[in-house]
């Protein structure tokens, strides 16, 4: 029987949710001004050239900050476990803010050489430790702190702020390239979103600081340490099945999302103002759609959403982005981009329940977080730098077949899976 005196109530459950969902957007905002702003800052870290080659350079290094995404996972994903969610939640914030600062204030290649794009790897390596480590502990606690009932619902909200921090980029963008010059914005322009994104750290660490932790971890077994060992030896599985069930998902979401802003300009032919419009509107819908099919899943389960989402990427990735490479009007090409966020949809908002409801509490945020960040470093972080290598070998539509088999190989996953709604290891209350 459950303790209902030990319940929090619902207000309660709101105002952590709330917190939470509040230092995820600051963290995901952070991670995402690198993407919006590499346009602006790729020529300052690395020598002129080919404008190309130095996206190349740029999103090479985007990538290596996924790399660095499994092992903060692995040792964030063991501290939440082992000293509480809301421990891991205040530590990630701090190592963000602290990536954003470092990027703010590094000197050009003009001034001091190759060490720009040493410091500019540096602070993407620290910002990969923080984010491997968020989304295990976010997904985690927004899953635990909801009801049984809405928990599809409240955990979406993970996506949501996570699609906030790179709307909030992209709104900071447009402000910045309606008040500063383009000269300006390449001069030095490009610094003020992380100096913008390392203040808003400092504000989210003091709020994170005051949540409340969650009734699944006070409760768990204290007899069971978490750890990788313990994670692939008990639960070998299910970790593969979130590695499976992840990869086409992550791969259509970076795709649909940090490399479509490039792809819009680099290939469609549209200036960077209006890709950036494009992005921004259809991403402001795509993060409303997220709670509304969280709610679904609530009522319908996980697995039909998911299994939609893989049918959905399957079949019409390659259309969608040949239509939109061909330029045309701007109203076209963001209709063509917003049917891709929301055939993407039927994951993103509701992968963290998914993931949080396939394991135990005394493991479940190293759970949810390493083999997630596994299949992001291997398909998510990948993406951009595969695309735009496939562009300037001349073969890019290859990238659109890569999008959809992998989309197609996780939905096998989702075929055979069990609904986690109806058999999940999450509390009953």
């Amino acid at each position: 029987m459950t303790d209902t005196s030990s319940q929090p109530s619902n207000q309660h459950r709101l105002r952590s949710i709330i917190g939470g969902s509040l230092g995820n957007l600051v963290e995901w905002y952070d991670w995402y001004a690198y993407a919006a702003f590499s346009l602006y800052f790729a020529p300052v870290f690395f020598p002129k050239g080919n404008p190309t080659a130095q996206l190349l350079s740029t999103a090479a290094i985007f990538g290596v900050g996924f790399l660095m995404r499994p092992i903060g996972a692995w040792i964030m994903g063991v501290y939440c476990d082992r000293h509480g969610r809301k421990a891991g939640l205040t530590l990630s914030v701090l190592m963000m803010g602290g990536g954003s600062l470092l990027i703010a204030v590094t000197p050009g290649h003009a001034s001091i050489g190759l060490a720009a794009p040493a410091l500019l790897l540096l602070a993407r390596l620290l910002q990969g430790l923080s984010i491997g480590g968020e989304y295990g502990a976010s997904a985690t606690y927004l899953s635990e702190m909801a009801t049984r009932e809405r928990r599809g619902f409240f955990s979406s909200f993970q996506y949501v702020t996570l699609i906030a921090g790179q709307l909030v980029a992209l709104a900071v963008q447009l402000v910045l390239q309606a008040v500063m010059s383009e000269a300006a914005m390449e001069a030095w322009g490009w610094r003020i979103p992380f100096f913008v994104g390392a203040t808003l750290a400092v504000s989210v660490f003091l709020i994170r600081r005051g949540l409340a932790e969650t009734q699944d971890f006070t409760s768990r077994a204290k007899d069971k340490a978490s750890s990788a060992l313990a994670l692939f030896r008990e639960h070998p599985g299910t970790a593969l099945l979130v590695v499976a069930l992840t990869a086409g998902g992550t791969l259509a979401f970076y795709a649909y999302t940090t490399y479509m802003q490039k792809y819009l300009v680099n290939s469609a032919g549209y200036n960077r103002e209006t890709a950036a419009r494009i992005m921004t509107v259809a991403l402001f819908l795509y993060m409303i759609l997220q709670p509304v099919i969280g709610a679904l899943s609530d009522r319908i389960g996980r697995r039909p959403l998911l299994i939609a989402f893989g049918i959905g990427a399957t079949l019409f990735t390659v259309p969608l982005f040949t239509l939109i490479g061909r330029g045309g009007s701007p109203v076209t090409a963001f209709l063509l981009v917003l049917a891709g966020l929301v055939i993407v949809s039927g994951y993103t908002a509701i992968n963290a329940i998914v993931k949080a409801e396939l394991f135990p509490a005394h493991i479940r945020a190293l759970g949810v977080a390493l083999p997630y960040a596994i299949a992001n470093a291997l398909f998510g972080g990948s993406a951009e730098y595969v695309a735009l290598w496939l562009k300037s070998a001349g073969q890019e539509s290859i990238f659109f077949w890569y999008v959809s088999g992998m989309a197609a190989l996780s939905l096998v996953a989702y075929l055979v899976m069990r609904d986690t709604r109806a058999h999940g290891t999450m509390r009953e209350d």
